[in-house]
């Protein structure tokens, strides 16, 4: 298993950042996905050049800022993914982490880049709300 970890402090509010990431169905911030959807705690949706994902939500805590989430369909199929999100109020920025529990460790190196452009896109939707 490859644990990958996304690390940022981020000029924004904890708030305005989780308004953003505890929508589970907003795309505007997920390059390369056009529209999610949710039912009964599972969001789908298609990403280019990768194909249908389903994720299993786990965890979407506003009181500790927290999102957990597991990819229960995949085009290849993982062997294990947990995927959390935290976000901490550090004076007065928002500290973001992204970790994701990977197995098998070659799909580590696609869910990094995912994860990395998925954060460009957030702080690209962050910068615009300003």
């Amino acid at each position: 298993m490859e644990i990958v970890e996304l690390q940022e402090l981020l000029p924004h509010s904890v708030k305005s950042v989780w308004e953003i990431i505890s929508d589970v169905t907003r795309s505007d911030w997920v390059p390369a996905v056009d529209e999610i959807s949710e039912t009964d705690g599972i969001r789908s949706f298609s990403m280019e050049g990768i194909g249908e994902i389903q994720e299993k939500i786990l965890v979407n805590d506003g009181g500790n800022h927290r999102l957990q989430y597991s990819a229960i369909k995949t085009p290849n199929p993982l062997e294990h993914h947990l995927a959390t999100i935290q976000l901490t109020q550090e004076e007065g920025k928002c500290l973001f982490t992204w970790t994701t529990e990977i197995a098998p460790e070659r799909a580590a190196a696609t869910v990094e880049q995912g994860m990395k452009v998925s954060l460009d896109g957030l702080k690209h939707v962050l910068s615009r709300a300003d």
